[in-house]
């Protein structure tokens, strides 16, 4: 047996004897079943696994994915709820008895599991060190993986012949590579269980036992003699073949570089190409210009040579933020329970925007309205309106910077028509209360309008902004109308520590057409809660009440939604409603924060849009926000100008007011009539919108009248007021 040149002949007589003892062998089989991993085994199963010493031992559903255990009350959990997930690369696999075991990653993470019986635990002990022997390898190799396939590498497109070829030579690679090191693991298993059998035996033989029992020792040893001669011809075969992997794996890497490096001669080429088209594209446009300017020519206005007119630059950057340091807790303890639009603050608190650019900041995810106007269904279409929704506080995160609130009369537009197609117009219609009108037009299918007066009060700690107002969203397909009311944003830490910002409440989206709506919870933040901090749920259901879709996800990060499959009646709730189980389909991600521009800290960390809000437009109104001196002094950093400024502007504000309602009350005096005794007590009447009801809702609200992008496009502002 120990002699290497017989082992071909003692291996055939081994299968021999297999094949004569049929009856014998099945011991053998099942041994190597309950040992090996068999790739046709679930990793996913029930398993008991101790929860305290009241409830003891519970059934829970573990999944074994991606070297990473985790695991849930129920399958249908699966899909939006996990219990608990523990690495496997750093964690440590030990058996307490024949149906027990522990899984530990060093810290406060600890599994005690049962199996249903030995065999059933054996399979998982196999599983998670199979699972856990990759894991540690491939983070040990992530590195070396990384450079390998660099990320330089652009993925194969379509239609490229070459470059999916390679593509498809990575994919052989890696698929080679990984049942390599499957055998590799497999190997070090065998050798490990097998030594572990040899020194049993071992121990069985020294006791001298007789009888039956000797007879079962014998055959123990018989069986276990035959399994390790051909666990050893399964190790030479796997020798031979990792030899012969390797072999043709170095051929294949060779192959693959000289493939890469062609690529990148190719791209080279192609960038060069590039420019250089470049190049003769603005020479004929400018060239074109020329002739334009020389001789008027008949162009048709949809001709697709418009396209080539480039898109205009925006900013990336503003002056930074100065450091001043100011006490916000001396300026605001005499103002206790006051509305904050009353509070006179300094600009050192102020962000250098105003309430009207925040207004706008709503669309900086435009296009879930975009993709919602394409949408056939109009459940689906929800989904993508209450992602909107979410969307709008995510530039909250890190922002604590309050916005300038706007003079009487003030307005902000943001003509987005050629890169994104909508054009926004904002006014204040309303000084006390403060309020705001807005409206969207898209040319992609969509309306967006709301009016928004803010009520806010300083509790001591810290402050509450309640927007009051509806958010209307109009679809030209299907006709359906959206609704939706914002939810409370709390401003913590006024007295001392760092300013941070939470979103709190619940939000019904109606579709008023259809009857579907989607019932939004953003979970207040609590330092005792297990779940993620800042996170949005909700559901979306028809007319009828029947659920067919869920969210989930986080208000500043990002929002999934999956369908739902079958619904159960759970566990009672916290507030004794029985909640609601939903088994859905795989989630999908509908909407993800943009990341902040590089120095974002130093620019009140403002959003790629937000850095072009105020930028200097042509053309735009005189009672444009990007008109308004105190801010524009505040965004290039001189503060103790912009002060005196803002109050020159408050005071001529509150001069205009003084008079206007002088006048009111002398036509009041002159005339006797009913509708004079009735006249409100401010006469003010918004240039660009008019008030009415609301046909869905029943408020009262401004509406926009148009007129306003005709002006500008004929650059007529006679009846602008002089507010600057």
């Amino acid at each position: 047996k120990n002699n290497n040149n017989n082992d071909h002949v003692v291996n055939v007589h081994c299968v021999s004897w297999l094949s004569s003892r049929k009856h014998d062998t099945s011991g053998f089989l099942y041994f190597m079943g309950c040992h090996y991993h068999d790739s046709h085994w679930p990793t996913w199963r029930w398993v008991f696994k101790w929860t305290n010493y009241i409830k003891g031992y519970q059934r829970r559903w573990f999944v074994l994915s991606n070297g990473l255990l985790s695991y849930y009350r129920t399958q249908a959990e699966m899909g939006h709820t996990c219990r608990g997930t523990i690495n496997l690369a750093t964690a440590t696999i030990t058996v307490d008895d024949a149906c027990n075991f522990v899984i530990s990653n060093g810290g406060a993470q600890t599994y005690h599991l049962k199996a249903s019986c030995e065999v059933e635990r054996q399979r998982w002990i196999t599983a998670l060190e199979l699972a856990k022997a990759k894991a540690a390898r491939m983070q040990a190799e992530s590195d070396d993986s990384g450079d390998d396939f660099s990320p330089s590498s652009p993925p194969a497109a379509p239609g490229q012949g070459g470059v999916s070829q390679n593509s498809e030579v990575q994919s052989a690679l890696r698929t080679l590579g990984s049942k390599v090191e499957d055998l590799s693991t497999c190997n070090d298993l065998i050798s490990k269980h097998g030594s572990a059998l040899q020194r049993s035996l071992s121990e069985l033989d020294s006791l001298r036992m007789t009888g039956e029992a000797g007879d079962k020792i014998r055959q123990v040893t018989e069986r276990a003699t035959l399994f390790r001669i051909t666990s050893n011809a399964m190790i030479n075969a796997c020798r031979d073949f990792l030899a012969l992997a390797q072999a043709h794996s170095k051929r294949w890497q060779k192959a693959l570089q000289a493939e890469r490096d062609q690529r990148v001669r190719l791209e080279e080429t192609l960038e060069q190409l590039a420019k250089q088209h470049n190049h003769l594209e603005r020479a004929f446009r400018g060239a074109a210009q020329a002739n334009l300017n020389e001789e008027p020519l008949a162009m048709n206005q949809e001709s697709p040579s418009q396209e080539l007119v480039p898109l205009k630059k925006r900013r990336t950057c503003i002056s930074d933020k100065p450091n001043y340091s100011l006490n916000l807790w001396s300026i605001m303890k005499n103002c206790i329970g006051k509305e904050l639009s009353k509070i006179p603050m300094p600009v050192n608190f102020n962000e250098p925007i105003s309430m009207l650019q925040r207004l706008s900041e709503d669309l900086e995810y435009h296009e879930l309205l975009d993709k919602a106007s394409k949408c056939q269904s109009s459940l689906e279409q929800m989904c993508y309106v209450a992602a909107f929704s979410v969307s709008s506080y995510s530039t909250t995160v890190y922002r604590t910077g309050k916005p300038f609130n706007p003079l009487l009369g003030e307005t902000y537009e943001l003509d987005r028509r050629r890169e994104s197609g909508y054009r926004s117009l904002c006014e204040q219609v309303s000084h006390h209360p403060p309020a705001a009108a807005h409206h969207v037009i898209s040319n992609r299918g969509w309306t967006l309008r709301q009016e928004i007066t803010v009520a806010s009060k300083f509790r001591g700690k810290y402050l509450s902004i309640m927007p009051l107002g509806t958010i209307h969203a109009i679809f030209e397909k299907g006709n359906n109308h959206y609704t939706w009311k914002k939810v409370t944003t709390t401003v913590h830490n006024i007295i001392v520590g760092k300013l941070w910002i939470d979103q709190s409440g619940e939000i019904d989206v109606v579709n008023h057409t259809t009857g579907d709506h989607c019932h939004l919870k953003f979970a207040p933040y609590s330092y005792f809660s297990r779940d993620v901090a800042r996170k949005v749920t909700g559901v979306v259901m028809d007319k009828d009440g029947k659920a067919h879709y869920v969210l989930s996800g986080t208000w500043d990060e990002k929002m999934e939604f999956s369908r739902v499959m079958q619904s159960s009646r759970g566990e009672n709730g916290t507030e004794g409603k029985q909640k609601t189980v939903y088994q859905t389909l795989k989630a999908r991600e509908v909407w993800r924060r943009n990341p902040l521009p590089e120095g974002a800290e130093t620019m009140y960390y403002f959003t790629d849009l937000a850095l072009t809000l105020n930028e200097p437009e042509e053309g735009m109104a005189p009672t444009d926000s990007r008109r308004r001196p105190d801010q524009r002094l505040m965004e290039d950093g001189r503060w103790d100008e912009a002060n005196s400024e803002k109050q020159r502007l408050e005071e001529k504000q509150r001069s205009v007011r003084r008079e206007r309602e002088r006048e009111a009350a002398s036509q009041r005096t002159s005339s006797q009539s009913e509708e004079s005794e009735c006249a409100p007590h401010d006469s003010y009447q918004a240039l660009w919108f008019e008030r009415c009801e609301d046909q869905i809702t029943g408020e009262q609200i401004h509406i926009y009248k148009g007129g306003y992008w005709e002006a500008k496009d004929c650059g007529s502002w006679e009846g602008c007021p002089d507010i600057f």
